[in-house]
Order: structure tokens, then sequence, then C-alpha cells
């Protein structure tokens, strides 16, 4: 399976493409620093160099081109202010459906955020509440697309070690969730195309991801 991640150099996609080069698949990640690319190489990942803020719907299609799914995992991170929140979590998740739609790439897993579904609930620092209006944004934007997506809301992140032991649901609650673990949902849900059309928040738990997935 030939799996194009965005953000590439994140941390949750430097998990998934381990996993995935581990069981032979093909992981591709985009990284706009060409800095980065090395990590990815390291870890069994072929890279792209392109700034999904600068590009252009054809440039992002010529890479998915005859993948099997996309992954969004970009993110503007922490430190970044209310524009980047804008061009990243939202654009760019628009940008990289856009090209998927054009490159007949129909499986299309997209890291949400815990929630995106009250990014207006009163108190939230100012940034914060524009990162959740630009996620939602990015939901409902896939959300109207003739893909077959699936949205992963995870909770806090974390840089534990995975357990395997999870809970995924509508809704879970709020609570933590090691990366990696995060990482392992990401390549199960690629192997689950029942999962698509659904919104699923993940936070660790007392099941297996199998087990977890099978309840839903």
């Amino acid at each position: 399976m030939r799996v194009v991640i965005a953000g590439g150099h994140g941390q949750i996609a430097l998990h998934l493409e381990k996993l995935l080069a581990q069981r032979h698949d093909e992981p591709v990640g985009i990284v706009r620093n060409q800095d980065h690319e090395p990590d990815l190489t390291a870890v069994g990942a072929e890279t792209v160099l392109l700034d999904l803020e600068k590009s252009d719907v054809d440039s992002v299609a010529k890479v998915l081109e005859g993948a099997d799914a996309a992954v969004f995992a970009a993110g503007a991170g922490p430190g970044s202010g209310e524009a980047r929140k804008d061009t990243v979590d939202r654009a760019a998740a628009v940008l990289f459906a856009d090209a998927a739609g054009r490159a007949g790439v129909r499986r299309f897993v997209q890291v949400g955020s815990m929630g995106a579904d009250n990014p207006d609930a009163p108190g939230l620092d100012p940034v914060f509440a524009k990162y959740l209006q630009a996620k939602q944004a990015a939901e409902e934007d896939l959300k109207s697309r003739d893909l077959e997506w699936t949205i992963l809301r995870p909770g806090a992140l974390t840089n534990e070690s995975g357990t395997g032991r999870v809970k995924i649901a509508e809704k879970t609650g709020r609570a933590s969730v090691p990366r990696e673990d995060v990482a392992a949902v990401l390549l199960a849900l690629l192997d689950t195309p029942a999962t698509a059309g659904r919104t699923l928040e993940l936070i660790s738990g007392d099941d297996s991801i199998e087990d977890a997935l099978s309840a839903l």
C-alpha cells in the first residue's frame, strides 16, 4: 500500500511511516524543509519536498498519483500564530483533499482535534480557538467530499511509549494518548475501510486497537 502523508516530519507521521515501512508498505512523507528529509529516510519513508502553504492542487495531485491512501497529519504546531492556523490546519487540509480527489485517491484519513466540534467555547485562548476553528472548517470541508474519509480526533498527545490499549468512539471524554498509539490507530484505520464516513475520538483505554475498531 502506497500512502502519502502530509506533514511527514511530524512526530505522529514519523511513527506511522515507520510502521508502514516495517510491513513493507510504501510511506511517502511530504516535507517543506529539506533538512527534515534524512529523518524520514531513516524510518524507511520516501520524501517529497513540497510546501503545502505555497503549492497548488496540480502539484500536490502529482505527488498523490498512484497512491492507495492519503493521510493529512500536518499542523502549524505550537508557537505559530493565528494566521498559520488557517493556512496550515485549514487551507492545507483543503488543498490536500482537493488533490486527492483529482488524483483519484479515495481513501483519506485526517488527523483532527478533540474540541473541533465546539471551537467557540468560552474561555479559550484566542490562538487555540483559531486552531479549533481551522480544524472544524477542514473537517466540514472533508465531510462534503466524495471521498472515503475518516477523521481521527486524538486526545492530549504525549511522548510516552505506546501501549496498544485505547478507547475509540464518537465521544470518548477528554484524556491523553501517546503519539505512538495515534500512529498505530491511523495504520489500523487505513486497513479498515468500514470506518469511512466516521469521525472518531481516541484516548488511551483498555481495549486493543483491533477490538476497539471492531466494536464500532
